[in-house]
């Protein structure tokens, strides 16, 4: 396993670095890496952040200031939650999402790839895909996992307003709006189902590390 390195950010937060790819291997540690600092309810921690190839601590500046919490003591403790979390495998939840694939991009993609529309569906309904991390807007989930075939450059101009649960495709890499926001992915498909809901004990449906399957219906979600 190769060694992660932990670089302070100012006084009060802590990036750990995993890699430096695009690598569900190694997402997969940030994700382990998250669990296991999430339990472990270090003091002054008031939030981590996973992204591809890292996870940040960031810490309560407040108690940084009064000495209650500081970073050389958050790295003695997070040194060995990581080499723990490095021993276990990480399981990640399976979701399934209802999509309707009636996008306004699908014929691009189909033209853009030499697939035909149905062959895009397919295959686009097929894959299994990790959520890498969550950006761009509350609960958007960044998916990999897309078939090499179906990938397709974003558009050259972006959409002012992208409706809630399109389903995307942008470059590598394939998404669903949880809300309605501008956007330049490619829009393939539609779901009705919730994914961010501030109300929500746990706002957003998708989250860091899980497993996402779209499943094509005939109807509106």
């Amino acid at each position: 396993m190769n060694p992660c390195a932990l670089t302070p950010l100012g006084q009060s937060a802590l990036q750990i670095t995993f890699g430096d790819t695009i690598d569900i291997a190694i997402n997969q540690r940030v994700h382990a890496a998250w669990q296991a600092l999430h339990r472990a309810a270090l003091p002054g921690v008031v939030n981590l952040v996973p992204a591809y190839a890292t996870l940040t601590v960031l810490l309560d500046p407040l108690a940084v200031l009064t000495g209650e919490a500081s970073l050389a003591d958050t790295l003695m403790r997070v040194q060995p939650l990581l080499a723990q979390a490095d021993s276990h495998r990480f399981t990640p939840r399976r979701i399934e999402l209802p999509v309707r694939y009636d996008g306004p991009d699908l014929a691009r993609v189909s033209a853009h790839t030499g697939l035909s529309e149905a062959e895009v569906i397919r295959r686009h309904s097929a894959g299994i895909y990790d959520v890498f991390f969550l950006g761009f807007s509350p609960g958007f989930a960044y998916l990999g996992g897309l078939d090499p075939q179906l990938a397709t450059p974003r558009l050259d101009t972006p959409r002012v307003s992208v409706p809630a649960g399109s389903v995307a495709i942008g470059g590598a890499q394939t998404a669903v709006y949880p809300q309605a926001t501008p956007g330049g992915w490619n829009l393939i498909g539609s779901c009705a189902e919730l994914l961010f809901d501030p109300a929500a004990e746990t706002p957003c449906r998708l989250l860091p590390g899980d497993r996402v399957v779209f499943v094509p219906v005939e109807a509106a979600c």
